[in-house]
């Protein structure tokens, strides 16, 4: 097939190849593939590889936002993009159409994080059974992930040096890969609590072929739902934490917020907590948590101190 004659289409299948070839996670390339099913092969799948234009970017990412989120058509935008890079690199396409197109951000419909406070932090803690004690205590107090919990070996669990080494976790097939980024690869320091729960955890969980800190009851990695609808939320129910419609207040990905909150309340640097968040950079850490950052009462000293010196000058 002549250049001229490639459509996005086959860019696409390109695309997906080498993704498999480098052996992306099973959730990635699921992803991809859907963007590549769902959404450009219908639209634009048989649309010229040489003759589409940041205007058909425009005209592709303008339909695709009447049915679907703002988020949804971003993703998809970044996999079009990726996909005309990779016939870029192999001399099909002189430039990728899709780099000079910026999507405007939008957030009107973004929901409000939902935080937990210190005083449902507490309750949490307190109400916890002891079976999931240690795994709640880590998750408050360190902010990984649920998927780095749920792949943390004990291996990486370092007693002496009081850190938990994140260099594994486990995907939503219960698959174990490398971090997502390399910002994902990082030491975090355990806190005297957390010392302590880990020490018992040791002696009290269940036997696990792969040395797993958290692993469900029969030694296997345990499921991101299972954490949820076993552990999370029977837990928020009994302590009370719900919300108008009596249903659980927030799900596990509230406890990474509750200790990014615990962190920022403490003033240590954006970026420790950027480190130890494993965020990829420092934008991401404001973007989710900057408002937390700020200080109504230091704003207000600020503000008495530049009135008090411009009338004392």
């Amino acid at each position: 097939m002549t250049t001229s004659k490639r459509t996005i289409l086959d860019a696409a299948n390109l695309w997906l190849a080498r993704c498999e070839a480098e052996g992306l996670e099973r959730a990635t390339l699921r992803s991809y593939r859907g963007h590549v099913t769902h959404h450009i092969e219908p639209c634009i799948g048989d649309d010229s590889l040489t003759e589409f234009t940041t205007a058909d970017v425009s005209l592709f990412v303008s339909a695709m936002l009447k049915d679907n989120s703002h988020a949804m058509t971003r993703k998809v935008l970044i996999s079009l993009r990726s996909i005309l890079s990779e016939a870029q690199m192999l001399n099909l396409v002189p430039s990728n159409a899709a780099t000079a197109y910026k999507m405007r951000r939008n957030t009107r419909h973004v929901a409000e994080k939902v935080i937990p406070t210190k005083a449902e932090i507490k309750l949490m803690l307190e109400n916890v059974p002891d079976k999931y004690r240690a795994f709640l205590t880590t998750a408050i107090f360190t902010g990984m992930r649920s998927s780095e919990l749920r792949g943390l070996s004990w291996d990486h669990v370092d007693f002496e040096k009081r850190v938990i080494k994140v260099r594994q976790r486990a995907d939503r097939y219960n698959a174990l890969g490398v971090p997502k980024s390399r910002a994902g690869r990082r030491d975090i320091p355990m806190s005297p609590l957390v010392l302590k729960t880990l020490q018992a955890q040791l002696k009290t969980a269940p036997e696990s072929p792969l040395r797993l800190v958290f692993p469900n009851g029969v030694g296997n990695i345990e499921g991101h739902a299972n954490l949820y609808h076993r552990v999370l939320k029977p837990l928020l129910l009994a302590s009370g934490i719900v919300n108008a419609e009596g249903k659980p207040k927030f799900g596990l990905h509230a406890l990474r917020h509750a200790a990014a909150s615990l962190f920022i309340e403490q003033g240590w640097t954006p970026k420790k907590i950027q480190t130890f968040l494993g965020h990829a950079n420092i934008t991401m850490t404001f973007d989710t948590y900057g408002h937390l950052f700020d200080d109504g009462e230091d704003d207000q000293a600020l503000m008495a101190k530049l009135e008090e010196d411009l009338y004392a000058a």
